[in-house]
């Protein structure tokens, strides 16, 4: 059973999600105590094969713990590195060399006094395929709609 932090509702707005992983996070113990506390977004949260064979997430913003020291806080923005399997990394690594495809933060989540986080393999939606969703998403409902109408007569 896991415990939802925050999720990334905007990437399956933004993204078609094809395969989906999950990886640790390397944290700092006030980064901990700040996400326990639910100071974290993660809207513009992505990561990013670098060279070494590392994963690195930018864009995750965890608000500084307000009772540590200016000595012991950390970074809001700083890159965090993510834990995974080398084959998984180079998994990912491929799948970001094909032209539009992103490697978007989903969710962070607790996982055993864990944090983790799933991360997608993204490809970008055009604003036409926006609209396509939205008018799926719609006629669905309505279809719902009249199938609890009718099952009330």
């Amino acid at each position: 059973m896991s415990a939802e932090i925050a999720t990334n509702r905007k990437a399956g707005r933004d993204f078609h999600i094809l395969e989906k992983y999950e990886a640790g996070l390397e944290l700092k113990g006030t980064e901990v105590k700040s996400i326990r506390a639910g100071k974290v977004n993660i809207a513009d949260a992505f990561a990013r094969v670098e060279g070494n064979n590392q994963i690195f997430l930018y864009g995750c913003n965890i608000q500084p713990w307000q009772t540590a020291g200016e000595w012991y806080n950390h970074a809001e923005k700083r890159p965090r590195r993510l834990l995974l399997h080398k084959s998984e990394i180079l998994k990912l690594a491929n799948a970001t060399n094909v032209k539009g495809c992103t490697l978007p933060l989903l969710r962070m989540y607790w996982k055993d006094r864990r944090v983790k986080v799933e991360i997608g393999v993204g490809k970008g939606k055009t604003h036409s395929d926006q609209r396509h969703d939205l008018k799926e998403k719609v006629e669905l409902r309505e279809a719902a709609r009249e199938m609890s109408r009718f099952n009330q007569r």
